[in-house]
């Protein structure tokens, strides 16, 4: 794909990641279309979906062509997934406020994110899922409150069945990563160091934009089969 082809100022590449059931492929649903999926059904690998939104800052307004990647939570597809922390650069961690399981969870998956993503302090939004079911609750939100603060790591509550806080969620990532990106622009030299030893993701640059890829340039095919 050419420069010329594209229109939109910046692709993003996010990554949903928490274990199995917690709601990560009705809350990804949820935001891009707007529905809630009432059967569940285990993402198989992983899969895909995108959204374009408008992003403002310091005065101007940048066209995002946001691409979030679901993974499956299965402990079997670990090492397939894990092959995406690196090209991704923002991450929605979630587990399932009904679950104490999930969210114990919850500093394996950040020490795989260590591991695995393009720094070890990648930007990630922390979200307990099914808010909704209040009588099912068994996270309590001073659990939720030590642990985030201890990573440091906004937190916020969602419900996929609702729809409540998914937007919100999904916006406070994008600005955190723009933030990031904003600011390594400022040193043009330094990025492009940065990208070339793999502690970003691959840039390539405009006259006065900076736009992630693919090194092949192609879109990944997504995985039809799974419609939760």
């Amino acid at each position: 794909m050419t420069t010329a082809n594209i229109d939109y100022d910046y692709l993003l590449k996010f990554l949903v990641l928490g274990d199995s059931g917690v709601g990560k492929t009705c809350l990804l649903y949820q935001y891009t279309d707007g529905r809630f999926h009432t059967q569940f059904i285990s993402t198989v690998g992983i899969d895909f979906r995108e959204k374009r939104l408008v992003y403002s800052s310091r005065g101007r307004r940048h066209r995002i062509h946001l691409q979030i990647w679901d993974t499956a939570g299965q402990e079997r597809f670990r090492s397939l997934t894990t092959a995406f922390y690196r090209d991704a650069m923002g991450f929605l961690l979630i587990f399932d406020l009904t679950s104490q399981k999930s969210f114990l969870e919850i500093t394996n998956w950040l020490e795989q994110l260590r591991m695995h993503a393009y720094t070890e302090d990648p930007d990630v939004v922390l979200c307990g899922n099914k808010c909704d079911l209040l009588q099912l609750r068994v996270v309590s939100r001073e659990q939720v409150a030590a642990l985030a603060q201890r990573y440091r790591l906004p937190y916020i509550e969602t419900s996929a069945c609702t729809g409540a806080n998914i937007q919100q969620a999904v916006e406070l990532l994008v600005g955190r990563v723009m933030e990031r990106i904003e600011n390594a622009v400022c040193n043009r030299d330094f990025t492009l160091l940065m990208a070339q030893s793999r502690r970003l993701p691959n840039i390539a640059y405009g006259p006065d934009v900076v736009r992630l890829h693919q090194p092949n340039g192609n879109t990944p095919r997504r995985n039809r089969n799974c419609n939760c």
